[in-house]
């Protein structure tokens, strides 16, 4: 018996995989978007009355300690060995602490200046430690629970589609946000059951995959010398430039939708078209483009639209067609975002691979969240300071500020974003992952995986198909 050739069967994700995977995914990016796309400052600010400055001063503060947390996780967890895997411990445990925490940040504890102050900063700093173990674990799951490229894709499919959802329900929730004058009871008992909600999708989804435990045995580099080799790959560091763009851009976008519904667009059509026009078609372009025009050429196009929505919400942004055209470019925008930025961040993780020999997804992963991190508490603080400035009074109801406020929030909420995505756009004329001598390298590594992966799972008993 032992001389005779093994029956091999193709790597197979099956589908209670892939979606238990992408609808953990999105609940974490749910109740992220949530806390770090506005609603969480304006609740503060607006609802309850902490000063803005005083919300200012907690998101920087809060930016410190995501540039420790961030890095030093995905070291751990890159070396992490249980029998469940490197992931999925810190994800089924990770879950219940999130809820918890989710949810006190809405809870009212005292009135005071003080109270709001220390109540928000404690808060973010015990939520984001739990989401960054949680959503560092799933970011690389993909590549866990299989081994083969065709097998990962189909994961990544079903995380593109769903998350959708994360991107669009800030927009609902700015929609019927309380405002100082109104009643915060139902929408913190809302916040509560989104937390209950999001917390038991994210505990069971464990319960429905299985990692490859090979990669737990692969020798690590060092902390210090596994940032600097990371820091070391140019393209990583274009890649830095992009992701902190997008994700202060999706934060000033997302946090300023509510005061723009406050006081410049009072009906929610423009958002309910543009986003359900632009989110699908930016999808289906990007999916058509990627193999015809190559990741750098999808990349200049994405953001070039990506800018041209938020300078049309700026400079038209106070008529619906205006805004329409303006939401869908943005819807464009986001689907890029989702689509692009990870296939980008693939390319660089393979070509640190064809450098270092490792595969280390949780360190670049950590260390893209110490930059984007920052990027949303950056952009809290920037949203803030930029309206204050030009005259925007938390205390006065909906639809009371002046016309220079209301420019103040074009201003932070479009215009600087257009800006970004502009230098973004110049940024990626020196991005290295493009042309033969990258195409030559995407063949080499291709060959070494294909090598790898039939090694692998023929010990298995699969087979592999190329």
């Amino acid at each position: 018996m032992s001389n005779m050739t093994p029956i091999l069967i193709e790597e197979h994700v099956p589908i209670k995989s892939r979606l238990a995977i992408s609808l953990s995914d999105s609940a974490v990016a749910i109740l992220q978007t949530v806390v770090s796309g506005g609603a969480l400052t304006y609740y503060f600010t607006r609802v309850r009355g902490l000063e803005a400055d005083l919300a200012g001063i907690v998101w920087l503060l809060f930016g410190i300690w995501n540039a420790i947390n961030d890095p030093l996780f995905g070291f751990i967890s890159d070396r992490t060995k249980s029998g469940l895997g490197r992931r999925k411990p810190y994800i089924r445990y990770g879950a219940p602490l999130i809820a918890l925490a989710f949810g006190l940040l809405w809870a009212n504890l005292g009135n005071s200046q003080t109270i709001m102050f220390v109540q928000l900063l404690i808060g973010l700093f015990l939520y984001d430690t739990l989401y960054t173990a949680i959503a560092t674990s799933i970011y690389v799951l993909p590549f866990e629970v299989a081994v083969s490229n065709k097998a990962r894709s189909t994961i990544l499919i079903w995380k593109i589609i769903f998350m959708v959802f994360p991107n669009v329900l800030p927009f609902a929730i700015a929609y019927f946000q309380p405002g100082p004058a109104d009643n915060p009871t139902p929408y913190r008992l809302i916040m509560a059951g989104l937390a209950i909600l999001m917390g038991v999708i994210i505990y069971f989804s464990t319960y429905f995959y299985e990692e490859k435990h090979f990669q737990q045995q692969e020798q690590q580099l060092p902390f210090l010398k596994s940032i600097k080799e990371s820091f070391s790959n140019f393209a990583f560091v274009i890649f830095l430039v992009l992701s902190f763009s997008v994700m202060y851009i999706q934060t000033a976008l997302l946090q300023g939708v509510a005061y723009y519904f406050d006081e410049i667009m009072a009906t929610p059509l423009p958002v309910i078209v543009g986003l359900a026009a632009g989110i699908p078609a930016g999808i289906v372009l990007w999916l058509n483009r990627r193999d015809r025009w190559g990741i750098k050429r999808c990349l200049v196009t994405w953001l070039g639209l990506f800018a041209a929505g938020c300078g049309t919400l700026f400079i038209f942004g106070k008529t619906i067609p205006g805004a329409i055209v303006g939401f869908f470019l943005v819807g464009i925008g986001f689907a890029g975002g989702m689509y692009l930025i990870p296939i980008m961040n693939g390319d660089v993780i393979d070509y640190d691979e064809e450098r270092t020999g490792l595969r280390r997804e949780g360190m670049y992963a950590g260390i893209n969240s110490l930059v984007t991190k920052p990027a949303i508490s950056l952009a809290q603080w920037a949203f803030l300071s930029i309206i204050a400035y030009n005259g925007y009074d938390q205390t006065l109801a909906k639809g009371l500020q002046s016309a220079q406020a209301e420019t103040g929030i074009l201003i932070a909420w479009a215009l600087i974003p257009a800006g970004l995505l502009i230098l973004s756009l110049i940024a990626t004329r020196w991005y290295p992952l493009a042309g033969e001598k990258w195409e030559t390298i995407k063949k080499k590594l291709t060959a070494v995986h294909a090598e790898k992966e039939t090694q692998f799972l023929e010990s298995l008993g699969y087979s592999h198909s190329k």
